[in-house]
């Protein structure tokens, strides 16, 4: 499966199971995004067991062996954007992009909406990007 929009030219991260390369990038975010970016992750690695990771063009991975890559997290500035590979096939889509989908957050409240967990649910049940 090609990835979808403007990462179809690029080579896929190499997985890891260790997360000490996510935990790492976590301590560069911006100081006021860490709490948001910190409840994220930890909201993924609860909802997915089994989860494999990378940090790669300054973004965090986070992926299955039998789907690929399913969600991509990228802070900036004063968000960050969630990135659900196969979002175009969730119930409900998340509201940007096209192919790949996905939500920016901008605060801890935004991050704790629960159709962000719905989305993580959802990205396990889908193939990502290999």
């Amino acid at each position: 499966m090609k990835t979808p929009g403007k990462a179809a030219n690029r080579k896929p991260p190499e997985p890891s199971s260790d997360h000490a390369g996510i935990a790492q990038w976590l301590q560069g975010t911006m100081p006021g995004l860490q709490p948001v970016v910190a409840h994220l992750d930890g909201l993924i690695r609860k909802t997915i067991p089994g989860l494999q990771y990378a940090v790669k063009w300054k973004k965090a991975y986070y992926g299955l062996p039998r789907h690929g890559w399913l969600i991509e997290m990228v802070a900036y500035d004063v968000s960050v954007n969630l990135v659900f590979f196969a979002g175009a096939k969730f119930e409900p889509e998340p509201p940007l992009g096209e192919g790949s989908r996905y939500v920016k957050i901008r605060s801890l409240e935004e991050a704790r909406a629960p159709e962000v967990r719905t989305w993580i649910e959802q990205a396990a049940r889908h193939a990502g990007w290999r």
